[in-house]
């Protein structure tokens, strides 16, 4: 007899399927993201790009990272716990470009395609990375710097990390291109975490030990936000200031002139491209290996043009 309390048994047996199934639709698939944090406005551009992508092709998504990118083993148990849900797909940007190795080997074996975002590993198991070229974008920069500078002086680094991809190549990036101008010194590389208030106060103690510096380099938003901030807080007036990213904080530094400028990533278009890539890779379909999605140089004179406001972020 078919009952009411048999009724509901059988809604009851029918949800716990369909969310065992990580589906709400018989042709949705669940690709979680991993991304480095939430802290700038950076990667909240980047989860509007992987929002838009899921609408457009009508699949789950769940978009998530560690409270700071100092945090490795935090994201490695979020790449544990989305692997264990057995995904379609999964994208992933690397705080350490080593230490997911071994769970990225698991999902490769289990069949999960891993899309890499922003940054990469060292390993050939992602099928593809979407990201910036930031080697030729940091080199971009270290020209700027240096016409800036005049092509002589001192000049400093304050980087995010040296574990990830983004990190270790914006730097490398920025020096090598510097060995192009043989009378720029770079007289130190900081190392801040891509944290705000600890930028700041490395800045100040580069300003300190280096009271004649020209210019300082930071290579991502909180990073270059905490240059500008020491460079405010020590009343160094002359130092040239090159960041990278935008947000809102970076956009009003470069408007009132205390940051010269600084490289702009397109995120929205990386986080769109992620999910594309891992829906086709999903799918078995080819997915290139190296989705570039562009960078620009902005600084006042240029920013509210169409082809560069359309890039930055606040």
């Amino acid at each position: 007899m078919f009952t009411r309390r048999t009724l509901i048994g059988a809604l009851a047996s029918a949800t716990l399927l369909a969310t065992s199934s990580l589906s709400f639709a018989a042709d949705k698939v669940y690709i979680p993201l991993i991304s480095k944090g939430f802290q700038h406005q950076f990667w909240q551009a980047v989860k509007a790009g992987a929002d838009n992508a899921a609408a457009e092709l009508n699949v789950e998504i769940t978009f998530e990272g560690p409270d700071s990118e100092a945090m490795v083993d935090r994201q490695i148990d979020m790449l544990a716990a989305a692997l264990a849900k057995n995904p379609a797909a999964i994208g992933f940007a690397a705080l350490d470009s080593q230490a997911a190795i071994p769970l990225l080997r698991q999902a490769q074996s289990a069949g999960i395609p891993i899309i890499a975002f922003d940054s990469g590993v060292e390993s050939e198991i992602p099928v593809a990375l979407a990201a910036t070229d930031n080697v030729a974008a940091a080199s971009l920069a270290a020209d700027k710097m240096a016409e800036l500078i005049g092509k002589s002086g001192k000049v400093a680094v304050v980087a995010h990390d040296q574990t990830s991809r983004t990190g270790i190549d914006r730097r490398d990036g920025f020096l090598n291109q510097m060995k192009n101008y043989p009378d720029i010194e770079i007289v130190t590389v900081q190392y801040g975490g891509g944290d705000q208030l600890k930028s700041t106060e490395l800045t100040k103690a580069i300003l300190t030990a280096n009271p004649d510096i020209k210019g300082v380099f930071g290579t991502n938003e909180g990073s270059a936000i905490g240059v500008a901030n020491g460079v405010r807080e020590m009343g160094s007036k002359d130092v040239v200031i090159i960041g990278y990213d935008s947000g809102r904080a970076q956009k009003d530094a470069v408007r009132s002139g205390l940051m010269a400028g600084a490289i702009t990533q397109n995120p929205v278009g990386i986080g769109y491209e992620t999910v594309k890539a891992a829906v086709m890779a999903s799918q078995g379909k080819d997915v290139p290996s190296n989705i570039d999605t562009g960078f620009y140089y902005y600084d006042a004179s240029n920013m509210d043009s169409p082809e560069i406001a359309a890039v930055l972020y606040d």
